[in-house]
């Protein structure tokens, strides 16, 4: 039986996403492009295991805002709100399974700037128009507000500051960007942060095993 895509090379991998086989060169090049891959196909696990394996260090130069200093130290006194972070982004995902890695990536990119700004002393901001990425950003933005809320209560703490705000959420954006293969459909990162988590549905935000790519 001819692939339905190529109409060319035999049809011989089963698509879970589209619901019948297709070739196997068809699978490698429309995969998480023109097909919505499922998380747990085999063939997208497989993938993904030999991106992880053939992945080269990131450079420092080509992460996002290299400017900003993101120590071990300081990732280890944010870590419960790392984990609550991107928690809420796994609970999106869950929410509304069209979100993709690219919704993540801009709601990212767009609460980073409007923190460095902040940052700066002239405070600008500019959400995702619509669509998922906006509904990232406003939970997000909603969660960044209740944790420093939380923190600002706490007697004996001292209130987080702006610049600790802007170094967790360019930490994340870095993971996202790293993680992330740039499909159009690619769930790369979320796949990533899932892993990072207890599969019980509690997901403790308390104990994330987010490191450093």
């Amino acid at each position: 039986m001819a692939c339905p895509l190529c109409q060319k090379r035999t049809a011989k991998r089963w698509c879970p996403a589209r619901g019948e086989r297709i070739c196997a060169v068809c699978c490698g090049t429309e995969r998480e492009v023109t097909i919505d891959c499922p998380f747990d196909c085999k063939f997208l696990i497989a993938a993904r295991r030999y991106e992880t394996g053939h992945r080269p260090p990131p450079q420092p130069e080509a992460l996002p805002y290299p400017e900003v200093a993101v120590t071990m130290e300081l990732l280890h006194e944010l870590r419960p709100m790392l984990a609550e972070l991107g928690l809420e982004i796994l609970k999106l995902a869950r929410e509304h399974p069209a979100i993709v890695d690219a919704d993540v990536l801009a709601a990212l990119r767009a609460l980073t700037e409007s923190c460095r700004t902040l940052v700066s002393g002239l405070y600008y901001e500019k959400p995702p128009e619509a669509g998922p990425a906006r509904v990232v950003y406003v939970r997000l933005a909603e969660t960044l507000a209740r944790i420093r809320a939380r923190q600002a209560e706490r007697v004996g703490f001292a209130a987080l500051k702006d610049s600790e705000v802007l170094a967790l959420l360019v930490f994340l954006l870095r993971l996202a960007s790293y993680h992330s293969n740039g499909r159009p459909r690619s769930r790369a990162f979320l796949d990533f942060l899932r892993a990072q988590y207890p599969r019980d549905a509690g997901l403790a935000p308390e104990a994330p095993r987010i490191i450093v790519p």
